[in-house]
């Protein structure tokens, strides 16, 4: 199996480029071949929603036919991207995955369509793809029909429970803040009139976050109990149905402000799928590498990182945009990207890590993991913000050094040799 991140793919891959088949040659003798797409693509046919992942996400669905060049048979579409341009970008871009026979999960017309298995068959066995997303807008959520009323298309979800843990004292200020703003005042006349279920008497809805007396100021989140029934029913099913589970999670949720540290409830979440009978699980979504879990003997990658880049690249953007940053509509996109990164001094552009990753190679022998190992790619840091965002391959250790650092708090033991490192498995 090959493993990459992100494909945030807003252009063509340059005629002849040697980057391009370097690495598609080093994909190319893998049996299964994974990457997340990140874009919709479609010819404008949806319309803009109101909000959007951070960058409203559309190419020319030429751009598929690019990934299908480096060799890449199964995709999750499941991201905070799906719905940036609603549901008609969404069903646009499954007629051009579906029209170029590319295997996809994570999104579909109804929430059974996103939360069901997709499969791939090689020759070496059958593969199961399960995708799925913690990163979304409520609006995103696919929804099931009934009898009367047709489904609705979008993601399949992976949401949180999330309650604020604060000592007494701080509930007592919670309160009177509450009190002297009537921050909650919607709120406390729904309870009132029996819209809302009324709280225990320790806990607080402040702001539309739950607090609760604690000993110590803390945050908790668990996944929400109905959306990882859903993710273990759709890995049972296919643990039936094939050789082999993946399940991959899209996930920008931290701890705190560590980008490199993932969520809690992903933590949680990852490892019920592996009780499940996951094999293995793909994460990505914070545009960094994380580090790499061996759990019950099969590896949770918290995130892969970017393998293509290109949010300054995409060629059209909603008022939305513009006016978030305080431009007419009729400005243009470079005005737009200037904006936004303070022409290039803030934002994903100057971090050096956003621009460097790897691809992971797993090798199993049955239910046996028998090997990881991790080659470096980069993505052109310090090119033009039109240039950069390409993948290609790389002897930078760095980045080999910090997933092995990130990797310690799992317990897993990374091997750094020459310009690749092996994930010691057995």
């Amino acid at each position: 199996m090959i493993a990459t991140g992100d494909s945030f793919i807003a252009r063509r891959i340059p005629e002849n480029d040697q980057r391009a088949k370097s690495i598609k040659d080093w994909i190319s003798g893998a049996d299964v071949r994974f990457t997340n797409l990140e874009i919709t693509t479609h010819q404008k046919e949806g319309y803009p929603s109101p909000f959007s992942g951070g960058t409203w996400a559309m190419a020319e669905p030429s751009v598929l036919d690019d990934l299908k060049y480096y060799g890449f048979n199964l995709y999750n579409w499941a991201t905070n991207h799906t719905m940036d341009y609603l549901q008609g970008g969404l069903l646009a871009t499954e007629r051009e995955l579906d029209a170029r026979g590319l295997i996809h999960a994570g999104a579909g017309r109804t929430l059974a369509a996103a939360a069901e298995p997709r499969y791939v068959d090689t020759v070496q066995g059958r593969v199961a793809l399960i995708g799925a997303t913690s990163t979304f807008y409520e609006a995103s959520l696919a929804g099931d029909p009934t009898p009367h009323i047709k489904g609705r298309p979008g993601i399949n979800p992976l949401r949180y429970e999330e309650v604020y843990y604060v000592t007494k004292s701080e509930m007592a200020t919670l309160k009177q803040i509450s009190s002297n703003t009537h921050i909650d005042a919607n709120e406390m006349l729904n309870r009132l009139e029996g819209f809302s279920v009324e709280g225990g008497q320790d806990e607080l809805l402040f702001s539309g976050k739950l607090f609760k007396i604690a000993d110590r100021s803390h945050r908790v989140r668990r996944p929400l109990k109905k959306d990882i029934e859903r993710l273990t029913a759709s890995i049972q099913a296919a643990r039936r149905q094939a050789d082999y589970v993946i399940v991959s999670i899209h996930s920008h949720e931290m701890e705190g402000m560590d980008k490199n540290t993932p969520a809690d409830f992903l933590r949680d979440a990852a490892r019920v799928c592996i009780d499940a009978g996951a094999h293995t699980i793909f994460g990505h979504g914070p545009h960094v590498v994380r580090g790499i879990e061996l759990y019950q003997g099969r590896p949770i990658f918290y995130s892969l990182g970017n393998f293509i880049f290109q949010n300054d690249s995409v060629s059209y953007l909603p008022s939305d945009f513009y006016q978030k940053y305080g431009l007419r509509t009729d400005a243009n996109v470079a005005d737009g990207y200037d904006v936004r990164s303070d022409f290039g001094k803030k934002g994903l552009g100057v971090n050096p890590y956003v621009w460097e990753s790897i691809i992971a190679k797993l090798a199993w022998d049955g239910d046996d993991l028998e090997s990881i190992e991790l080659q470096p790619i980069k993505l052109g840091f310090e090119q033009a913000r039109y240039q950069r965002g390409w993948p290609e391959l790389s002897d930078n250790v760095e980045v080999l050094q910090r997933i092995k650092e990130l990797s310690r708090s799992f317990g897993t033991e990374i091997v750094v040799e020459g310009k690749k490192a092996m994930v010691v498995c057995k």
